[in-house]
C-alpha cells in the first residue's frame, strides 16, 4: 500500500501480547472509520501514550498495513494537527526516521521544519551551478539551486518531477564526465607496446592446433584487440562472452601475438580448479608447439619448484604463466611481461589488478606525462556474465568492449525445466536415464550443512538422499570447506568418469569443464539469483549431446521468483537474462567504477530504470569534452571544478605502487 496521511484522534490505548511480542495499540479514528496505530518497543510505550494523549487532534503519516482483519501502521510519524498548514504547503517531504530519533524529538517534522529553515537561510547562496549554460538550455534543465529546494518541497507533482530529473542528470552526468576524461587521458598519456607482428607461433596454431573452425564473431574481437596492440597505446579491453562461447581460445591466440613479438603473457584466474583448468586447455592447444606454459598456485609448496618457476619467469625461459593470487607476491617478476588476461575480472580487487600491471617492464622512455615511469602490459579482462549496457557504460566506460555472441557450431541450446521438490520421482527417472546414455549429471545445493534459519535442503543431507536413490552409482561431493587436496581428487574423480554423479555447491560455478555431463539440477532454485543460475546452468551443454538444466523449487514462490525462474526457462541468451537480473536486483554497489578510482555513489540515479539517461549523460559527457578537451573554456569553469571536487578522495589506481 502507498503512504498516507490522515487527520483524526486517538480514541484508546491498549497492550497486547508478551516478552518480545508485547505492543502497544493506539485506536485512531478520522472520523469515519478506526485504524490502529502501532508501536513494537516497549520502552517506548510510556514515551508514546504521554506525547500522543486521547482526545487530541493529530495528522499521522505512514503506510497501512493489515493484520488479523484491520487496518495498520506501524511506528507512525506524528505531528499535532494545529502544527501544520496543509493548504499551503503542496507537496510534503517525508523523511525516514527511527524511533530513537523520534524519542530525541527528531521526527519527519522536525527535519522538514529544519531543512526550511536553511533553504530559507541560504537562498540559494551555497548552490553555485554546476553544468554551463549550453547543457541547460539544450536540455530544458531547471536550475540546481531550484532543483534542490522542489525535491524536498515541490509545489507541484511536474515540479518534482522536473527536480528530480535534473538530480538524476546531475549524477550520471558527473559519473560519465569522469570515466570519458580518465579514458581520454589514458589514450593521450598511456604508451602500448607495439605488438606489429604475427609470427610461426600464431600462424602454426591457427594452421595445425586449432581444434575447430572459429566463430565470426571470435575473428571480430581477435581483429579489434590485434588492432589495439598495433596502435602504440595500452590495450584496456572488456571481453565478454557468454559461457561456452570461446573466450578462452581468444586470449590465448592473442597470447601468441604477445610471444611473436618477444613478449611473455600471463593469465590471472580467480581459483586455483579454474587456473588448473586454463593450463590444462593450454597444454592441449598448444601442443607440439614451441610454448612454455607453467602453473603457478599456492598448492605448489615446493620450495624448488617455485625457485625454478620464478627463475624462468626473471630469465624469459617461460612463456606463460598461468596462476592464481600467487602471481601477485612480490618475488613473482617477469623479464618482459606484455600481456595481462584477467579471468572472471569481477573476482579479483582493482588494487590487485594494478599490482599485476606493475610487473611490466620500466621504460621510462617510451611514457609521458602522469604515467611516466613505466610501459604497462596490454590488458584483456575477460567475464562470462554479460553485464547490460547501461551498467557496462557506468562499471566500466574507460574500457573498449568487445562481446563474442555466437556459441560454437554443434552446440546445442541447454532446455531448462521446473521441478517441484514433491515431483523427485520423475526427477530420478530422468538422470537415470541420461546415465544409462552415459552421461553425467550435476547436483548443486546451495548449502553445506542445515541451517535453522533457513527451511532449505542441505548438502549433506542430499548427498545422502542421492545415494539412497541411486545405489549402483558412483557420487563424489564437492563444497567450499574441503581441503584443496581432497576436493581436487573428487573433481578430478568426476572430471575422468570415474564418478556419474557430483553433489555440489556454487564451488562449481566457474572453472569446470566436463563435455560430457548433460545434466545440471539446482536445488533450491528460488534462492539463487538470475546471473548465479545461468552460471551455473553454463557448467553442462559443453558437449555435441542436448543438455538439460534442472530448477527444482519449492512449491510456494513469490510472484518476483516466479518471474526468475520463468526467464530461466524461456532463454539462454545471458544479455537478456542480464538485464532482467539488473531489473530485479537494480545495481547494487558500484564498485566496478573504482576500475579508474571514480567511485561515485548514486543517491537518485538508478542505473535499472534510468537506461535511456545513462546514454544522454554519456553523449552530453562525450560533447563537452570534445569541445573543451583542454579544460580551460571559461563557460565550463564550474563543471571541471566540480569534477575535481568529487575526485579529491578517489585513488587514480593506474598509478598505484
Amino acid at each position: 500500500m502507498p503512504f498516507v496521511q490522515i487527520k483524526g484522534e486517538i480514541l484508546s490505548f491498549e497492550e497486547d501480547g508478551v516478552g518480545r511480542k508485547r505492543r502497544l495499540i493506539a485506536h485512531f479514528t478520522d472520523g469515519h472509520g478506526v485504524i490502529d496505530l502501532v508501536w513494537f518497543q516497549a520502552a517506548s510505550f510510556k514515551w508514546v501514550k504521554k506525547s500522543y494523549p486521547a482526545g487530541k487532534q493529530f495528522i499521522v503519516f505512514g503506510r497501512p498495513g493489515v493484520f488479523g482483519g484491520r487496518i495498520n501502521i506501524a511506528h507512525p510519524d506524528i505531528d499535532p494537527a494545529d502544527s501544520l498548514q496543509l493548504g499551503a504547503m503542496g507537496l510534503q517531504p517525508y523523511y525516514t526516521t527511527t524511533d530513537k530519533m523520534k524519542r530525541g524529538g527528531l521526527n519527519s517534522r522536525s527535519i522538514e521544519r529544519l531543512t526550511r529553515t536553511l533553504f530559507e537561510k541560504l537562498q540559494g547562496t551555497l548552490f553555485n551551478e554546476t553544468l554551463p549554460k549550453s547543457i541547460i538550455d539544450r536540455l530544458l534543465l531547471v536550475p540546481l539551486a531550484q532543483s534542490l529546494h522542489d525535491l524536498h518541497y515541490p509545489p507541484t507533482a511536474d515540479a518534482l518531477r522536473r527536480a528530480t530529473y535534473r538530480q538524476k542528470f546531475e549524477e550520471l552526468f558527473f559519473i560519465q564526465l569522469g570515466i570519458l576524461r580518465y579514458a581520454r587521458l589514458r589514450q593521450q598519456q598511456v604508451r602500448g607496446h607495439v605488438f606489429s607482428r604475427v609470427g610461426d607461433k600464431f600462424n602454426t596454431f591457427y594452421q595445425q592446433n586449432l581444434p575447430f573452425s572459429l566463430t565470426e564473431a571470435q575473428k571480430r574481437v581477435i581483429k579489434e584487440m590485434r588492432r589495439d596492440m598495433c596502435s602504440g597505446k595500452q590495450m584496456n579491453r572488456l571481453l565478454q562472452g557468454d559461457v561456452g562461447s570461446g573466450k578462452t581460445l581468444v586470449a590465448l591466440m592473442t597470447m601468441l601475438i604477445a610471444l611473436d613479438n618477444g613478449f611473455q603473457a600471463c593469465l590471472m584466474a580467480p581459483t586455483e580448479i579454474l587456473a588448473e583448468q586454463h593450463f590444462a586447455t593450454f597444454q592441449d592447444f598448444l601442443s607440439g608447439l614451441p610454448v612454455k606454459v607453467v602453473l603457478l598456485t599456492g598448492a605448489i609448496k615446493s620450495k624448488k619448484r617455485r625457485a625454478e618457476i620464478l627463475g624462468g619467469l626473471r630469465s624469459g625461459e617461460i612463456d606463460i604463466l598461468i596462476g592464481t593470487h600467487a602471481v601477485l607476491e612480490d618475488n613473482v617478476a617477469f623479464r618482459r611481461l606484455g600481456l595481462i588476461v584477467i579471468d572472471e575480472q569481477h573476482r579479483f580487487g582493482v588494487a590487485q589488478r594494478a599490482r599485476l600491471w606493475k610487473k611490466g617492464p620500466a621504460t621510462t622512455a617510451d611514457a609521458v606525462g602522469a604515467f611516466e615511469g613505466t610501459v604497462p602490459p596490454h590488458v584483456l579482462v575477460m567475464t562470462a556474465t554479460p553485464i547490460p549496457r547501461t551498467l557496462a557504460m557506468t562499471l566500466y566506460g574507460d574500457l573498449d568492449v568487445s562481446v563474442i555472441d555466437q556459441l560454437p557450431p554443434g552446440r546445442k541450446p541447454i532446455e531448462t525445466r521446473h521441478f517441484w521438490e514433491e515431483r523427485s520421482a520423475s526427477l530420478y527417472k530422468g538422470i537415470r536415464a541420461e546415465i544409462q546414455k552415459g552421461r553425467q549429471v550435476y547436483i548443486v545445493f546451495p548449502l553445506i550443512q542445515e541451517s535453522e534459519k533457513m527451511d532449505l535442503q542441505d548438502l549433506e543431507n542430499g548427498y545422502q538422499e542421492f545415494c539412497r536413490a541411486f545405489p549402483d552409482q558412483r557420487i563424489s561431493k564437492v563444497h567450499g570447506r574441503m581441503k584443496s587436496a581432497e576436493k581436487d581428487a573428487e573433481m578430478e574423480r568426476f572430471v575422468s568418469g570415474e564418478t556419474q554423479i557430483l553433489v555440489a555447491t556454487t564451488v562449481i560455478e566457474v572453472g569446470v569443464n566436463v563435455p560430457n555431463a548433460s545434466v545440471m539440477v539446482i536445488m533450491n532454485a528460488e534462492r539463487f539469483g538470475l546471473a548465479q543460475l545461468h552460471q551455473l546452468r553454463g557448467r553442462v551443454g559443453r558437449g555435441a549431446d542436448q543438455s538439460y538444466c534442472i530448477l527444482v523449487t519449492k512449491y510456494k514462490l513469490s510472484q518476483e521468483t516466479k518471474q526468475r525462474i520463468q526467464i530461466m526457462c524461456e532463454t539462454t541468451d545471458g544479455f537478456e537474462i542480464a538485464e532482467a537480473d539488473l531489473r530485479f536486483r537494480g545495481p547494487g554497489d558500484l564498485e566496478g567504477t573504482q576500475q579508474s578510482g571514480l567511485a561515485f555513489d548514486l543517491h537518485i540515479a538508478n542505473i535499472a530504470r534510468d537506461g535511456q539517461l545513462v546514454q544522454l549523460a554519456r553523449d552530453v559527457a562525450n560533447d563537452l569534452l570534445e569541445a573543451d578537451p583542454d579544460q580551460n573554456l571559461p563557460e565550463n569553469a564550474m563543471t571541471w571544478r566540480r569534477l575535481r571536487e568529487l575526485n579529491r578522495d578517489n585513488v587514480d589506481w593506474s598509478n598505484i605502487s
